[in-house]
């Protein structure tokens, strides 16, 4: 009898301890301040955040001598299985998922996609059975309203109330397809305010897009580099413009997607002047990571494989895009990863305009923006950790159970080297496609580990992902950081001096559940849509604390002594310091 039981005890023991990870001797870095601390997780929840750590026996430990202890990366733009132009993405949810695990990201949200007429509800449904089984890490949906009717409305609703969705993306572009006019945008931004879901936009002018296509054709340009002259900056900027009045108008806030221009940049910036409700601008690694001169190359294939809409830009964009993301002028940093084979490319080869848009960076999207923004001292890793991760899951309320690395969020973590060197390549990538639009670009800097709710699946430069592993993450409406901040409750020592001005209310707990409370237009205003404190998107310092924002940052001086150097904590993160996770 003693045998069986003593096995059994056993099991669970094993069991038991590979649900157990001890992180030591990192140093965490969170959008609001670094500390060195050690980081216990338990059941793919952190349960503890400090030094001096007591552990239960049979913990792994991971020594994290080095490296930076950071919130898992989100993509909220991806298109895995996605049908389109005639052509399938070459990236399923599995081998995106795995792809972008591999790269630091833990969370994707991808976009659910009806074709004109199709149910809305239907397309979701489709969407869930395609990714369920496959994907590698956690993922949440967006919903695309590619036509209008009193049905769709009824739609969203059941959208939101009964499948955890809260945004929903239309159309400026895609004549014909997916593009809807402006009296729909209007019908779909309100419907968006009734149910407290946040509206994303692809903001181009569709109408000039197809006349320039056309005259582009007659005139005989028919190759790759005709895509970016058929749709340039002021296209784009216009767009931007009018997807700001129109959500202005509808006092609604607004997301635009893939923002690849400084024009674009620029009409952003002048709509926060006059906008009553919180404005996101999201862009790509592909903006930051490459350029537009790459249309001009006589190869086809590679000409081709960098089309996407809006398309790449002057070889100048990169830097500008980089210092908006610096300077809150944009927040949050996609991928849009939407890979296709060489063969499906070639739909287009006599004609510009069928060639698939898509270009990959679901799994380089961290290590770019590290290589281009961090270690040129554009921005501090608190930033980067902004907008790479908890901008996004502020936007879409994942925040704080994704996006920080605190008591009782999901142990998503990025363990960066900021020491690690490679050189990006299709011959090393792992996505299913075999060109890179980053390819010979060399990064300094990538994660070591990764580890996805608890599980280690980026072992020390080793990929062990689970097919199925991730689970659907649903995304309650009304997000704080889209429909006004909500004040909290909590214990007197959680609450800041009366003399110190909140820069973010935060959530009210209730028994662990967020409660709903309103806020004034007026109390919103000057506040960063990225959850930093001040307009300008750079976190508040305490006394003595060095600008780790200005441009002498040096990764290199932050990690000298990093067993021993003392931290700084910021004692009253924006957002608050939560009593409980939803």
């Amino acid at each position: 009898m003693a045998g069986p039981v003593a096995q059994s005890l056993t099991g669970i023991n094993i069991k038991s301890s590979q649900n157990r990870l001890l992180i030591k001797n990192g140093r965490v870095v969170n959008e609001d301040g670094m500390e060195d601390a050690d980081v216990y997780i338990e059941d793919g929840i952190i349960k503890q955040v400090g030094r001096n750590l007591i552990i239960p026996g049979g913990t792994r430990t991971i020594d994290a001598t080095g490296l930076l202890v950071m919130p898992g990366g989100i993509d909220p733009h991806t298109h895995f299985e996605l049908e389109m132009m005639g052509a399938k993405t070459a990236d399923d949810f599995y081998k995106g998922t795995r792809a972008a695990v591999a790269g630091g990201t833990t969370t994707i949200i991808d976009f659910v996609l009806p074709e004109k007429g199709q149910s809305l509800v239907e397309a979701y449904n489709h969407w869930r059975q395609k990714a369920d089984n496959k994907v590698c890490c956690d993922y949440a949906l967006h919903v695309g309203v590619t036509w209008w009717s009193p049905s769709v409305k009824k739609e969203m609703q059941q959208l939101v109330e009964e499948h955890g969705i809260n945004s929903f993306k239309m159309f400026m572009a895609y004549k014909d397809a997916w593009m809807l006019n402006d009296y729909e945008l209007c019908q779909v931004m309100e419907t968006c305010v009734e149910l407290k879901a946040l509206p994303l936009i692809h903001a181009e002018n569709g109408s000039i897009i197809a006349r320039n296509t056309e005259k582009l054709l007659a005139a005989g340009v028919t190759g790759p580099e005709g895509h970016a002259l058929s749709r340039d900056e002021e296209v784009e900027a216009e767009a931007v413009n009018r997807a700001c009045v129109i959500a202005n108008q509808m006092n609604s806030p607004l997301y635009i997607v893939h923002v690849m221009s400084k024009s674009a940049v620029q009409a952003l910036r002048l709509a926060r002047t006059r906008q009553k409700q919180p404005l996101f601008g999201e862009t790509l690694a592909a903006t930051i990571g490459t350029d537009g001169s790459h249309y001009g190359n006589a190869c086809f294939r590679h000409a081709a494989a960098h089309v996407l809409s809006p398309p790449l830009r002057a070889r100048d964009t990169p830097a500008a895009i980089v210092d908006a993301l610096a300077h809150d002028d944009l927040q949050i940093i996609a991928s849009d990863n939407c890979t296709f084979h060489e063969k499906d490319k070639e739909l287009g080869k006599d004609n510009f305009s069928k060639i698939p848009n898509g270009v990959n960076g679901v799994e380089d999207r961290m290590a770019i923006l590290w290589q281009k923004a961090v270690n040129t001292g554009a921005m501090d890793p608190c930033r980067f950790v902004a907008v790479s991760s908890a901008a996004a899951a502020r936007a879409f309320h994942l925040w704080p159970r994704k996006g920080r690395v605190a008591e009782g969020a999901d142990a998503d973590l990025a363990l960066w080297d900021p020491r690690r060197e490679r050189t990006v390549s299709a011959h090393a990538h792992h996505h299913a496609v075999d060109f890179n639009i980053f390819e010979g670009t060399h990064v300094i800097g990538s994660p070591q580990y990764v580890i996805v709710n608890g599980r280690v699946c980026l072992d020390d430069g080793e990929l062990r992902v689970v097919e199925g592993f991730g689970k659907f993450l649903p995304t309650p409406p009304a997000a704080p950081a889209a429909y006004g901040a909500r004040e909290r409750t909590s214990d007197a020592s959680d609450a800041p001096p009366a003399d110190t001005p909140s820069p973010r209310a935060s959530p009210v707990y209730t028994n662990g559940t967020p409660t709903e409370l309103s806020i004034s237009n007026k109390q919103m205003e000057g506040l960063s849509v990225s959850g930093c404190s001040t307009p300008t998107g750079r976190k508040m310092r305490e006394p003595g604390q060095r600008d780790l924002q200005n441009s002498t940052f040096s990764i290199s001086q932050e990690l000298e002594g990093l067993d021993t150097k003392t931290s700084v904590r910021v004692r009253n993160p924006p957002g608050g310091k939560s009593s409980g996770l939803w």
